[in-house]
C-alpha cells in the first residue's frame, strides 16, 4: 500500500498544472517532496528539477520520469470574449467536448468551459463531423471581450479540471497521469535509495517537455553525464475493449509495472531488473518495443556518448483523456524496483551489452 505521505505527494502532483512549458508549480511540489532527503536540489534554466542522492558516487544513473502533462494554449480572444486555443501536444478532440476546464492566469485560475451546440440544433452532417481544436472555444462567462481580457491573457495555459479521484481495487484516475506517475515514481524511489546505503550516484529528474519532443530529457541527460538512465513514463494497458493484444501486448493495470525490450533499451539494464524483480518479488510485466521510444529513454539513450537506458512503465488506461486510470500498487512497485536497482550498482558494475 502507498504510504501516507507518498499518496499526499501524488495528490499534490496530479492538482498542480503543468502543460508543457508551464511546468512550475508541479515542479514546486517535487522540490518540496524531496527536501528532506536529497543531498543536492537543482532547477536549471529549463525547468527541470534534478535531485540526488550520493551524487559523488560511481556510476552515474539518471531517473526521469516527466512531469508535464498535455494542455491547451489561449491564443486569440473573440470579440465575444470566447477563448480561442491551441494545442499542447497530441488531442483527441473529441475528449473536449463537454469538459470542465481551467486558464492558469498570472492572477489565479479562470474556470470555464468546453461544449458545442446542442444536439437539437446539429444538422445532420453536423453530427457526422469529427471537430477540430480550432472549431472549439472556451466559454468563461464573461459579458464581453472587454471582461475576458481583464482575466485572461493570449499565452495562458489551459486544463482540464484537475484532481484524482480514487477507484476500487487501489486504482485511481485523473488528468495528468501522463506523465506526473513518472515523475512520482523517480521521486519516491530516491526516497526509498536514500534510506539504503548507495555506491552509484544517484540522480532524479523531474523533466520538462516531454509532450512536445523530449525536450527536458536531452538538457539534463547532457548536464548530469550519467553512465546509466531509467525512463519512467505511462504505457498503453490493453486490458479494455477495443484494443487488439497482438498488435499491442498483454498489458493489464494493477498486475505490475512494465519493463520493455529492444532497440531502445539496454539489454544488461534489463536482465538485471528483471532479476531483481524475481530476487524481491516484485510483480513486472514485459513489453516489446521495436522502435525508440516516444519518450524521455529516447533522448537519453543517445545523450553524449551513450547511456545503458531502460524503460519502466506504468499501465494506462485512456492515455490523454480526463479519466486516465491507474494502479496505485504499479506505481509503488515501479519505485521499489528501480530503488533495488540502484542500490545493487558498484562501481565495477558493467552494462556493455
Amino acid at each position: 500500500m502507498m504510504e501516507a505521505d507518498s499518496k499526499t505527494f501524488l495528490n499534490r502532483l496530479l492538482n498542480a498544472p503543468s502543460p508543457s512549458g508551464y511546468e512550475r508549480p508541479a515542479q514546486e511540489v517535487v522540490r518540496d517532496f524531496v527536501k528532506p532527503f536529497s543531498a543536492q536540489t537543482l532547477t536549471d534554466w529549463h525547468g527541470n528539477v534534478i535531485a540526488a542522492v550520493n551524487p559523488t558516487g560511481t556510476p552515474r544513473i539518471m531517473l526521469a520520469g516527466h512531469c508535464d502533462q498535455i494542455g491547451l494554449l489561449v491564443v486569440n480572444i473573440d470579440k465575444d470574449g470566447y477563448l480561442r486555443v491551441a494545442a499542447i501536444g497530441g488531442w483527441d478532440v473529441q475528449q473536449l467536448i463537454g469538459q470542465n476546464m481551467v486558464v492558469w492566469t498570472k492572477t489565479g485560475p479562470i474556470r470555464g468551459v468546453i461544449a458545442r451546440k446542442a444536439i437539437h440544433l446539429q444538422t445532420p452532417e453536423d453530427r457526422k463531423a469529427v471537430p477540430e481544436i480550432k472549431d472549439l472555444w472556451i466559454d468563461i462567462a464573461v459579458k464581453n471581450a472587454d471582461e475576458a481580457k481583464e482575466l485572461v491573457a493570449v499565452g495562458d495555459p489551459v486544463t482540464f479540471e484537475l484532481g484524482m479521484r480514487e477507484l476500487r481495487n487501489n486504482r485511481a484516475a485523473a488528468p495528468g497521469m501522463d506523465n506526473k506517475v513518472g515523475g512520482w515514481v523517480v521521486m519516491r524511489a530516491l526516497q526509498l535509495v536514500a534510506e539504503g546505503k548507495p555506491q552509484a550516484g544517484v540522480f532524479s529528474v523531474s523533466t520538462v517537455q516531454e509532450e512536445i519532443g523530449l525536450r527536458g530529457a536531452q538538457t539534463s541527460a547532457y548536464s548530469v553525464d550519467p553512465q546509466l538512465g531509467i525512463a519512467v513514463d505511462v504505457t498503453h494497458a490493453t486490458d479494455c475493449p477495443t484494443i487488439d493484444e497482438n498488435q499491442h501486448g498483454k498489458i493489464k493495470v494493477g498486475q505490475g509495472p512494465v519493463l520493455f525490450r529492444g532497440p531502445n533499451i539496454n539489454p544488461v539494464v534489463f536482465e538485471q531488473l528483471t532479476s531483481l524483480a524475481k530476487q524481491h518479488n516484485i510483480p513486472v510485466q514485459i513489453g516489446g518495443l521495436a522502435r525508440a521510444a516516444s519518450n524521455d529513454s529516447n533522448a537519453m539513450q543517445i545523450s553524449r556518448g551513450g547511456v545503458a537506458t531502460g524503460l519502466v512503465t506504468i499501465p494506462n488506461r485512456y492515455m490523454h483523456s480526463p479519466v486516465e486510470v491507474i494502479s496505485l500498487d504499479d506505481l509503488e512497485n515501479a519505485a521499489k524496483l528501480i530503488a533495488h536497482f540502484c542500490l545493487s550498482l558498484t562501481p565495477t558494475s558493467d552494462f556493455t551489452p
